[in-house]
């Protein structure tokens, strides 16, 4: 059973930076894309960065500048530097991933990410 494991969240001043992590259980090469999605409360679930099997990434306009998604196949683990936050930054962060053959939608458990002074 494929598997996500994010972790680096926490508190964070505005203007710092976090650095999150997604390990999975598979090789990277299983998974035609991962990235990140985050919630904030009441609000829907939305795309934050993407790395796709290639290489090739896309941002959500938010974030473009200030986040960068990467990773490490060695690792099996993928990353999301995020600086300069901001308070609308805070939220919970899932991993995602895309399985290559299957098209099948896997999440991890989520990391929350608070922004405040």
């Amino acid at each position: 059973q494929v598997q996500l494991v994010e972790s680096g969240g926490g508190l964070v001043q505005p203007g710092g930076s976090l650095r999150l992590s997604c390990a999975t259980s598979e090789i990277i090469v299983v998974f035609s894309a991962m990235g990140w999605y985050r919630q904030a409360p009441g609000k829907e679930r939305e795309l934050v960065a993407r790395i796709m099997l290639g290489g090739s990434t896309n941002y959500a306009d938010s974030v473009k500048g200030r986040f960068t998604i990467s990773r490490d196949n060695d690792k099996n683990t993928v990353y999301l530097q995020m600086n300069s936050l901001k308070p609308e930054d805070a939220a919970v962060y899932y991993c995602h991933a895309v399985g290559r053959f299957s098209g099948y939608d896997y999440w991890g458990q989520g990391t929350q990410v608070t922004v405040s002074s």
